[in-house]
């Protein structure tokens, strides 16, 4: 099971202290300090190989990287990760700050290494062949859209037989549970969270970051190192094998294939879906709910 030496290294805070001068009615109060979301790019590097920077809440590294290369179909199960590493690096262009005569400044950045078997990495290298130096659709670089890996593959198997013990009011208990503890969120009101429960509706690990995307990952991170006989920030009773996933976000279609690919049969938002998120949860016989704000949820798949 993967573990990540990111001990190694002070990370920056996930919330940061900035003066803040509040208007209302018209009145200017006195400046005072006032807590925001910290927002750190961060690469993640396979064997070597830099594939994506993200923005990110620089916190719950390790199971967002393990998340994202599960979620992306960049390695197939977590054993096929052995190992993370993170490091600080500068994300600015010294050429940049020079010429605009402020040397001294700098974009402090950090870098997730994952160490990945072989034959993922043979299979991401050939993907990037695939994508190098088209232009065209704006969307990941690629020139045409069937070249997007839109959806997920056919949901093959029927509907765990539990999966009809969660209506409204587990949703609603989930959901309730999430927001109260969103710790981040109700320091600065900017981030997002995505949260497991399980078929009572009771949590077992919720995860926040600046980005719904990422929010996700760290959590289809966490669970999956959990699985394995990891260890996660989040640990305490074991993971439910059977359970669903609430975020505080809309349900857009990559949150879907997400949640999907790694065989997650139901996702629930407090948002609205679009209309392609429903599309994919719909091939991927994924139950897909959606406004579930007490008293009224949505469901959009049968």
């Amino acid at each position: 099971m993967p573990q990540a030496d990111d001990e190694e290294i002070t990370l920056p805070p996930p919330l940061m202290t900035v003066p803040v001068q509040r208007h209302v009615h018209g009145q200017a109060a006195p400046w005072q300090c006032d807590q925001v979301a910290a927002e750190v790019p961060v690469a993640l590097v396979c064997n070597g190989l830099s594939h994506a920077v993200m923005m990110c809440t620089p916190q719950d590294l390790p199971e967002l990287a393990l998340g994202f290369a599960l979620s992306e179909g960049i390695i197939d199960c977590a054993s096929d990760c052995y190992g993370i590493d993170i490091a600080a690096v500068d994300a600015a262009a010294p050429s940049d700050w020079a010429a605009a005569g402020a040397s001294e400044y700098s974009l402090p950045a950090l870098a997730v290494h994952l160490d990945i078997a072989s034959s993922a990495f043979m299979r991401l290298k050939q993907r990037r062949r695939n994508l190098a130096g088209r232009t065209g659709c704006g969307l990941c670089g690629i020139d045409s859209l069937q070249a997007h890996d839109w959806l997920p593959a056919p949901g093959a198997a029927a509907p765990p037989p539990w999966l009809a013990q969660i209506g409204p009011p587990t949703i609603f208990k989930a959901l309730a549970a999430m927001a109260e503890q969103q710790t981040l969120n109700h320091a600065t009101g900017a981030l997002h969270a995505a949260a497991y429960a399980d078929v009572h509706g009771q949590l077992h690990a919720i995860y926040e970051d600046v980005g719904r995307h990422n929010a996700l990952d760290k959590l289809l991170g966490a669970r999956a190192r959990a699985l394995q006989g990891g260890t996660t920030r989040n640990d305490g009773p074991a993971w439910p094998q059977q359970g669903f996933v609430v975020m505080s976000s809309r349900a857009s279609y990559e949150l879907v294939r997400k949640c999907a690919r790694l065989h997650l049969p139901l996702l629930a938002t407090i948002s609205a879906p679009t209309s392609l998120a429903i599309r994919v949860a719909e091939i991927a016989g994924l139950q897909l709910w959606g406004l579930a704000r007490e008293p009224r949820a949505v469901r959009y798949t049968r």
